[in-house]
């Protein structure tokens, strides 16, 4: 009997939500089958069968379970039902009545039509052209994505305009200007109004699979950890690229993440190259860059740092995030903490929520705070629009939407541009400590890090507790010692009274009244 656990997730994750048995219990299931949906506090990830047999549940839907925690558990040694076997391959058969039939074609008779760069922002004048999603001289209909482009801020598809047949202008990795014709439509060619129902050829049926089809799950010979079974599918890796570190040769999530940063090589093997691999950045890439550097370079910034006891935000979440999640839909997690921590000592230290517009300062009536995120092609910094008006479900639930479309990279323009003041938390990556760098024009920044257990001095009596370092770089042109300390350690009292931003009261006014 094997034992299926839940997988680490992320550093400051603790425990998953049971969101959803996609197998009952008693069911026979195939290797590396999806047999759950478990969510954490940040996002919703499959559970994958480790071995063939037959499924025991161990929890409910709606369980919340720790980390390491046995879900399930799978009967290895039982047979395999007649219904699980791989079917033999049958003879192709057409019925007569799924014959395609004749389809009508239609041509839009608008002659040939050019697709040209869209304006996709104020400051954008050119994108790049990142891949093809239709070839030369295909029938395309009105609203086929034809192509991926990818400007400094974004990515995005272009659409066609009307049917008819594609002619490709420009490449994929061109540089195009605002206006470019990517691509020309001739809308006189007909295009058929559905596409024929067909079925496959004998000789296609019984052809086997190519030996260099994507990998889209891993060898019955190869172990693996149930993420790390779900990534190597998902990247379609060839698992024997992959050196194992676990326990009985199992692969786990960091052999496949060193695998995928680090193709061709095997950490840790005797094997070492002099190879070198040129890659050209990407507009993305080459704007965070550009603005990094410009933050060093123009302001006068300044880190100053504080710590954070954990526990009571922890405890708070313990006992009230069944409840929140009831209610709201969503996972009651750290981020909203801060977030409505930081409108409230904004508002209290308007300097740290300003920026330098030449000889001027523009305060706001507002915050308007930026999340730094992680996203496949690199830093992105979405914002929550009015988060001092929004509640604790309410910022949660703008995260998991603009996390979400992060990683899906379908960020609009707007999502991404202003802010009045960011967050950025490396402590999801295992950082201990670090200097963030000011998301220009802004003049703050607010790093949070990695909740580590570390002894404190409380009334004399050494006491372990949970426990994160703050870190706050500012633009001392504008903010002073007294503001940038003064700001954080009203974040800190805040964190530390979670309570008082739970229940919406006025935090700050009655820790001053305290």
């Amino acid at each position: 009997m094997i034992d299926i656990k839940v997988p680490t997730v992320g550093e400051s994750i603790t425990e998953v939500t049971l969101v959803k048995w996609l197998k009952p219990n008693g069911s026979y299931v195939q290797r590396d089958e999806v047999i759950a949906e478990l969510e954490s506090e940040k996002a919703t990830f499959e559970l994958n069968a480790e071995q063939a047999g037959v499924l025991v549940t161990r929890a409910a839907e709606g369980d919340t379970i720790r980390i390491g925690d046995v879900v399930a558990s799978i009967d290895e040694t039982a047979a395999a039902p007649a219904s699980a076997a791989a079917p033999a391959t049958p003879s192709v058969v057409v019925p007569a009545a799924e014959v395609a039939p004749a389809v009508e074609a239609k041509a839009t008779g608008k002659g040939v039509i050019e697709m040209k760069v869209p304006a996709v922002g104020e400051s954008i004048t050119e994108v790049t052209l990142v891949k093809w999603l239709k070839k030369e001289g295909d029938l395309v209909h009105r609203d086929d994505v034809l192509c991926e482009l990818e400007s400094e801020k974004a990515t995005f598809e272009l659409n066609a305009e009307e049917s008819g047949q594609l002619l490709p202008v420009a490449k994929e990795g061109d540089v195009l200007k605002i206006g470019d014709v990517v691509a020309t439509i001739n809308s006189d060619i007909a295009v058929p109004v559905a596409v024929a129902k067909t079925a496959a050829a004998p000789a296609a049926a019984a052809k086997p699979a190519e030996a260099n089809a994507p990998v889209t799950s891993i060898p019955n010979d190869l172990k693996a950890t149930p993420v790390a079974a779900a990534i190597i599918a998902d990247k379609k890796l060839d698992p024997k690229s992959v050196t194992a570190s676990g326990t009985g040769g199992k692969i786990l999530k960091n052999d496949v993440l060193e695998a995928l940063n680090n193709p061709g090589r095997k950490p840790g093997a005797d094997m070492f190259t002099r190879n070198e691999k040129r890659e050209k950045m990407s507009n993305l890439r080459k704007t965070v860059s550009r603005r990094l550097v410009e933050a060093k370079n123009t302001t006068a910034m300044l880190t100053t740092f504080n710590e954070v006891d954990m526990g009571p935000i922890m405890a708070i979440r313990a006992k009230y995030k069944d409840k929140f999640k009831e209610i709201h839909g969503v996972n009651l997690g750290f981020m909203s903490f801060f977030t409505k921590a930081v409108t409230y000592a904004l508002q209290e230290w308007p300097a740290v929520n300003a920026y330098i517009d030449g000889d001027s300062i523009i305060y706001h009536d507002y915050c308007d705070i930026s999340i730094a995120v992680s996203a496949p092609k690199g830093l992105v910094v979405p914002v929550i629009r009015n988060a001092e008006s929004l509640s604790m479900a309410g910022i949660e639930q703008k995260v998991v939407e603009l996390a979400t479309k992060a990683r899906n990279n379908k960020l609009s323009m707007d999502e991404m541009q202003g802010g009045t003041f960011t967050i950025t938390n490396g402590g999801v990556f295992g950082s201990l400590l670090s200097t963030p760098i000011i998301n220009i024009p802004q003049s703050a920044i607010l790093g949070m890090h990695k909740i580590q257990e570390r002894p404190m001095v409380e009334n004399g009596q050494v006491v372990v507790k949970q426990m994160m370092y703050l870190a706050l770089s500012y633009d001392h042109r504008i903010i002073d010692g007294r503001e940038s300390v003064g700001f954080l350690v009203r974040v800190k009292e805040l964190l530390e009274t979670p309570e008082l931003l739970l229940f919406g009261k006025d935090p700050v006014k009655t820790l001053l009244e305290l």
